[in-house]
């Protein structure tokens, strides 16, 4: 075990925390798990127009669902400017930086230059070594870092392997704003010093920021943190993930029925394996994560896969903890009123007692939710088109011979109601399908339930009974 891990998870908010961010956040946990260190949460609150209160609730609440707490208090990067800004004057002091006083026509020309020599735009170098008594009066200056005008800058990289950077490419880039705000670049670079974080987990879009803010560290004397720069979640046909794969916000998945256990489950195989398993209890995770096996490739979203693993874990969840997840999911999904249809107490100890049968066939809470409607309806029950097929095919018929029967049973349980239906069936030399259906239909209002007879048993005796009188009223 390494001591002293800390990573640390940096999104912005100016959004809810979505699917990419929240894997990225899982393998910096995971990590930090498996080594005994530490994951901190930094809220990268600079852009001050877009962030807003909401959003960072939203991440923090969405981290929290996911059993991602960090540990300690969000750091907010906006609270540290003043920090940010005594870096810089360390930096100009040591002739690491300096300040660059060239106009936006200026910088406009150099861009238009590097596109017509076909090359990516970079800053010229104009005030790198000028005398400051040439500064224009009444200009703010920009602050540059003076970056290395030869050689390379190497990031060895956990997943993506040693990567070389030649420093010609990277340029003098801007440390501080002309109204004294610091950049991403700069801010990242102190925070995550001053925060103490050893190991940056990221996606491999950062990269080439990676590369940059390495000089940062350099210029100031600090160490450089070990750095993984994570594959990017792709769409099912190869493309950047967006909103129609599948790209949303974590209450977006909560909403849809997934659990926190399954979307773990299904993330962390999102660019890292162990072995062939397909599922991985957070427990083995913990213990079997290293960043060093992620993939470089680009990882699929597939939805489809993602529900196979909800229905595993629904199946796997204990009665009790599937019926207070469910219970405490409420407000969360679209059908979730189902679930509200009397004292929680009653409406749990309904759920409880049909679990067993409710969860075989639930993908998704959702579904969980809407295959407990029959508990929960007031009679008389409306019925779906196909049920009333079944009762008006004869299922009427049927269900007026079976009540007086089951209206006998003494010990109302599942063995003795289905033992008696299944007597009636063979003494009308039906198949046993041909007698549950009808009563499926008159329980439930549906063609399609939990077992039949869980479902007679579920109800009880008078409520089941008044439901069957329902479709021969005398």
């Amino acid at each position: 075990m390494t001591d002293g891990v800390v990573t640390r998870f940096a999104p912005s908010p100016t959004g809810f925390l979505h699917i990419g961010g929240a894997r990225t956040a899982l393998f910096n946990w995971l990590y930090a798990r498996a080594k005994g260190g530490r994951m901190l949460l930094r809220i990268e609150d600079t852009d001050r127009e877009r962030s807003t209160p909401e959003a960072v609730d939203a991440i923090i609440e969405g981290l929290k669902w996911m059993g991602l707490e960090a540990d300690g208090e969000p750091v907010s990067q906006f609270a540290n400017g003043d920090r940010h800004r005594a870096v810089v004057e360390e930096l100009l002091a040591k002739g690491q930086a300096y300040k660059c006083y060239a106009s936006q026509e200026e910088l406009a020309e150099m861009r238009e230059k590097a596109k017509a020599e076909k090359r990516a735009p970079r800053y010229d170098g104009r005030w790198r070594d000028r005398d400051p008594s040439e500064a224009p009066s009444g200009v703010d200056p920009v602050i540059r870092l003076k970056a290395p005008l030869d050689g390379e800058t190497i990031v060895d990289d956990q997943v993506q392997g040693r990567v070389r950077f030649n420093n010609k490419e990277l340029d003098d880039f801007v440390l501080l704003r002309s109204d004294g705000s610091p950049t991403y670049m700069l801010a990242v670079v102190v925070d995550d010093h001053d925060m103490g974080v050893t190991h940056i987990i990221r996606g491999d879009d950062h990269l080439t920021n990676g590369a940059r803010q390495a000089l940062i560290y350099k210029a100031m004397g600090w160490d450089v943190p070990v750095m993984a720069h994570i594959p990017l979640i792709h769409g099912p046909d190869g493309a950047k993930l967006s909103k129609r794969h599948g790209a949303l916000g974590i209450e977006a998945y909560r909403a849809m029925g997934y659990l926190p256990v399954a979307l773990r489950n299904y993330l962390v195989r999102l660019g890292w394996a162990h072995g062939d398993d397909e599922i991985i209890s957070t427990e083995d995770m913990i213990a079997w994560f290293d960043v060093s096996e992620i993939n470089k490739g680009a990882a699929r979203f597939d939805f489809k896969k993602l529900e196979a693993l909800n229905g595993w874990w629904i199946r796997q969840s204990g009665d009790e903890a599937l019926t207070d997840q469910l219970m405490a999911e409420r407000d969360a999904l679209p059908n979730g009123d189902i679930l509200k249809g009397g004292p929680d107490a009653e409406v749990r100890a309904r759920l409880l007692a049909a679990m067993p049968g409710l969860k075989e066939r639930a993908k998704t809470l959702v579904e969980l939710a809407d295959s407990a409607t029959y508990l929960f309806a007031q009679r008389p029950l409306p019925l779906e088109e196909k049920a009333e097929t079944i009762l008006a095919d004869g299922g009427r018929d049927t269900i007026a011979e079976l009540t007086p029967r089951l209206e006998a049973v003494a010990d109302w349980a599942v063995e003795p109601l289905e033992a008696e239906v299944r007597t009636f069936a063979e003494e009308k030399g039906l198949k046993l399908g041909k007698a549950a259906q009808p009563l499926r239909a008159a329980l439930t209002g549906r063609s399609t339930s939990p077992g039949v007879f869980d479902v007679l048993a579920v109800l009880g005796r008078e409520e089941a009974l008044a439901r069957l009188r329902d479709q021969f009223p005398s």
